[in-house]
């Protein structure tokens, strides 16, 4: 253990910030004495709860318009600035996560208080801004690049990201790790890839840059091809009605079974029912759900970007989409329903992600990381 203090800090985190953010507060508390971790829409009881673990919770509010937006979004900062001082005795690293890339004010108060600073890219919010349209995005642009000239080090996922999210400049401070380990007691192979009935899902946000439109229209050309076909959608976000209004208008409501937002401990449950997981993703940092499918037994098909390449080898521990259009997945689809070597494709990707995904591995590559940080 290190005889230091660390602090985590996030833009208050959603559903799908969750488990990122648990597990790397299971690992930094791990290596140094204390953590103490500033984030939202967390309870006091939601990490599994250690004695040196501190959570101060900020609430967020969103605007209705750009100009309330952004009041709503510097108050946020102010917060989380103010919290940074009131622990600043306390620590010596700061390790800036989910959303923490735009964090401009907190990022400029932690050089004043003359801390080393990590920031983790867990994905891009600059793309996310991107794919949604909003009128933030140019200002998040300006935010990321300040904060990437501000920190000390920068951890991304893999290699590929640095390439995709114009990161080559910075090179000399990057350094490769995450924070993805699973508990394999829980997500594990129920039931046989080839005792499961042809469920075709989504898991995952309903946001313009995860693909999810792409998927539905999937779905309308799939059923016409191959008619025992069904679908599974779990998740939720700004797309909800979008997606409901065309199941609905190209009645598909008898194929598809929409579960909402599904809680983690009874995803393996869902993951057990799919033959096919899709993730037509046009960004991704490391998808939580890509490893959660793998340890169950789920194949698979994923657009090669960010960590994906790493992961998913074509044919062997997975797919990989090459063209991100309907008609171009969906003909995948029909061909990895027919491979005669599933089983042989479920067994390699549950022994890779065993062996690279585990809590030990986490942690050897993280306490290097601070070590270096530290010196």
């Amino acid at each position: 253990m290190i005889k230091e203090n660390v602090g985590i800090i996030t833009f208050p985190i959603g559903k799908a910030g969750f488990v990122a953010t648990s597990n790397l507060v299971e690992i930094l508390s791990t290596i140094f004495n204390e953590t103490y971790l500033i984030t939202g829409n967390v309870k006091p009881d939601s990490f599994k709860r250690k004695k040196n673990i501190y959570i101060y919770n900020i609430e967020h509010k969103k605007g209705s318009n750009f100009f309330l937006r952004s009041i709503q979004y510097i108050t946020t900062q102010l917060k989380i600035s103010y919290r940074l001082i009131k622990i600043n005795r306390n620590t010596k690293i700061l390790v800036f996560f989910i959303g923490g890339n735009t964090l401009i004010i907190p990022m400029i108060f932690a050089k004043l208080l003359r801390k080393k600073v990590i920031l983790m890219l867990a994905g891009s919010s600059l793309e996310s801004f991107r794919s949604s349209h909003s009128d933030l995005s140019k200002p998040i642009e300006i935010f990321e690049n300040i904060n990437r000239l501000l920190t000390n080090r920068i951890i991304v996922y893999s290699p590929n990201l640095i390439k995709e999210w114009n990161l080559n400049k910075y090179n000399k401070k990057i350094l490769i790790s995450n924070e993805h380990f699973l508990d394999y007691d829980l997500f594990k192979i129920i039931k046989k890839i080839d005792e499961r009935k042809n469920i075709i899902g989504y898991i995952g946000r309903f946001s313009e840059e995860k693909g999810i439109l792409t998927f539905i229209e999937v779905i309308s050309i799939l059923i016409k091809k191959f008619e025992n076909a069904e679908f599974l959608i779990g998740g939720n976000g700004e797309l909800r009605g979008k997606i409901n209004n065309y199941i609905e208008s190209n009645n598909l409501t008898n194929k598809v079974t929409l579960t909402g937002w599904i809680p983690h401990d009874t995803l393996p449950e869902y993951l057990n029912k799919l033959k096919l997981l899709i993730l037509p993703s046009y960004t991704e940092g490391l998808p939580n759900i890509l490893l959660e499918a793998m340890a169950c037994g789920t194949p698979v098909l994923a657009t090669s970007v960010g960590t994906i390449p790493d992961i998913i080898t074509d044919g062997e521990t997975g797919f990989i989409i090459t063209k991100n259009t309907p008609e171009d997945i969906t003909k995948k689809i029909i061909s990895i329903l027919k491979n005669p070597n599933l089983n042989k494709i479920v067994d390699n990707a549950r022994n890779f992600v065993e062996k690279k995904y585990n809590f030990n591995t986490c942690l050897k590559n993280y306490e290097k990381i601070m070590m270096e940080v530290l010196k």
